[in-house]
């Protein structure tokens, strides 16, 4: 008997993957061996989009990612990623999920920070910084008040309504929360921040608090950049810069700009098995994404 697949929209994909339980199945991807994640194959569109094809698998579960990413779409009602996340049994061949491809990216990568601030981050207990009001800023805030207890956020963004309806949003969750204009001069109030822009150049400059924690998931190829390039410098001189994958080696525009070693820098997969310490002093995440979070965005749509 053929198992029964299903083809979720937005809402539903978001209710299989509660950030808690989402954070967990990263962690425990970071440890299965049998993991393979091979380069993900991206095709420059007419435009300046881009199509991405990111397959990866265990020995259960292989899935691929096929999405759109359209910067022209920041700013007008359609989003800037479209796509899906098919979801395959390993031992069948046969197709388990189709997943909501914006849903899993958004609410994958704000996991990954949250894993990220949970096992490096000085201080856990905000005020938290949102440089970038969209899809992503909403699943940061989503997922490090779920998971950090946060009590408190501010919101800079280039859009003011946008910037508004998260505060709002972040009221709803029970959160203190104000917009600011200038996320450099909030940052020395902040002991976490994300930036999650379409990075079409620095929006945060200032350098961090010694008990500083910076998520830059905006920019994600070795053209694009979110932070100036001597807060990066000063975090790796005075702290520590930790990459989600080894493939940000040479995607990290952030980093590669300001003309770092990034092949020196631990990976989360470092830090969750050779159980790093929090390091002395502020710490740079750079996440670029990977195919691998998309696997265990589908083992825990599966589990539900």
């Amino acid at each position: 008997m053929p198992v029964t697949s299903s083809l979720l929209d937005g809402a539903q994909t978001a209710n299989r993957l509660p950030y808690t339980a989402l954070t967990q199945n990263i962690a425990r991807l970071l440890h299965d061996p049998s993991v393979q994640v091979p380069p993900r194959l991206v095709l420059p569109l007419a435009g300046g989009g881009s199509l991405f094809a990111m397959p990866a698998a265990d020995h259960q579960v292989a899935v691929t990612k096929l999405i759109t990413f359209t910067p022209a779409n920041a700013g007008t009602p359609r989003a800037t990623i479209q796509g899906d996340v098919v979801v395959f049994d390993v031992a069948t061949g046969e197709r388990r999920l189709v997943l909501d491809g914006p849903t899993v990216t958004a609410r994958r990568t704000a996991a990954v920070s949250l894993l990220a601030a949970q096992r490096l981050a000085p201080c856990t207990q905000g005020p938290l910084l949102i440089v970038g009001a969209g899809v992503q800023g909403k699943a940061h805030l989503e997922a490090f008040a779920e998971g950090l207890n946060i009590r408190e956020v501010l919101i800079a963004s280039r859009s003011a309504a946008s910037a508004h309806a998260l505060a709002q949003h972040a009221r709803s969750l029970g959160l203190k929360a104000s917009v600011v204009q200038d996320a450099d001069a909030a940052l020395a109030d902040c002991p976490l921040a994300v930036t999650c822009t379409p990075a079409s150049g620095a929006v945060l400059s200032s350098l961090p608090r010694q008990d500083g924690f910076i998520s830059a998931v905006g920019a994600f190829t070795p053209h694009m950049t979110e932070l100036g390039p001597e807060l990066c410098r000063h975090c790796a001189e005075h702290g520590a810069v930790f990459l989600d994958t080894a493939d940000a080696r040479h995607e990290a525009g952030d980093l590669l700009q300001a003309s770092l070693d990034v092949s020196r820098f631990a990976t989360l997969a470092d830090v969750i098995t050779r159980n790093i310490e929090r390091p002395a002093g502020p710490v740079l995440f750079k996440s670029c994404g990977w195919a691998g979070w998309d696997l265990a965005a589908a083992r825990a749509a599966l589990s539900c």
